[in-house]
């Protein structure tokens, strides 16, 4: 009998301080370049929309990244790649338990040549 009070007792507060965390959830996507193609080792920044929470990850072989379990909320994002910067995505939501899909990229190279039609 005493083993099930103890062991309700922990189990009561277990669930008492999962009810106390803040709501997380997750933001990821893919970094592209000017011709579509995944950039490895790019630098995502995400920072609270209110600009006092930066947090910065790289992007895999395959141009992926993931924040995990940051607090719900409004960020904004952006990616960094060989001297180009992508535009900042404002004001994208991470809900609680979800993940948020974001593809970012970058301009074209300053020494490309870009046609433009007449």
């Amino acid at each position: 009998m005493r083993n099930r009070s103890i062991l309700l007792g922990l189990l009561v507060a277990t669930l008492g301080l999962s009810a106390a965390l803040p709501p997380t959830g997750t933001m990821a996507g893919t970094v592209l370049d000017a011709h579509g193609r995944p950039v490895a080792g790019a630098t995502v920044t995400m920072q609270t929309s209110d600009a006092t929470q930066p947090y910065a990850t790289h992007t895999d072989a395959q141009g992926h990244f993931e924040f995990a379990r940051y607090r719900t909320g409004q960020y904004d994002l952006r990616a960094y790649s060989k001297g180009m910067f992508s535009d900042w995505t404002k004001r994208i939501s991470i809900r609680s338990g979800k993940t948020t899909e974001v593809t970012l990229r970058l301009p074209p190279a300053a020494d490309e040549s870009v046609v433009v039609p007449k």
